[in-house]
Parts: structure tokens; C-alpha cells; sequence
């Protein structure tokens, strides 16, 4: 299995959401270090499994989410 996240420990309910999502599961991991770390500050705040993946679905839908 391939290591989408080069270390950086994922919040499981991300990581769910990414394995739900191969497109952004595909764009997170291609997401330089810093980049990665502000996609799992912002999960955080998020408080439930819908806002979570609507999050993730964000990711793919605009370049400005950062």
C-alpha cells in the first residue's frame, strides 16, 4: 500500500473520508509537507462526519481552499 501522507499522521476521520475519495486522496498526497499539515489544521474544527466529507470533497472542487 502506498504511503499517501509521507508521515504526516492523519486524523481518522480524513483519512476515511480521503479512502472514500480517490481524487482527493490523490490530491492530498500530492500536496507538499505544509501544504498537508493546513488540510488536517483545518479538520479540527470540523465536528461531523458530513462536514467532513464535504470537506474533503472541497479539496477537489476549488484551488482555494488553503
Amino acid at each position: 500500500m502506498e504511503n499517501y501522507t509521507n508521515s504526516t499522521e492523519i486524523p481518522m476521520g480524513l483519512g476515511m473520508a480521503l479512502a472514500q475519495n480517490v481524487t482527493a486522496m490523490n490530491y492530498f498526497s500530492s500536496l507538499p509537507q505544509e501544504k498537508k499539515q493546513q488540510v488536517i489544521n483545518r479538520t479540527h474544527q470540523i465536528k461531523s462526519k458530513q462536514e467532513m466529507h464535504s470537506y474533503v470533497n472541497s479539496l477537489i472542487d476549488s484551488d482555494d481552499y488553503i
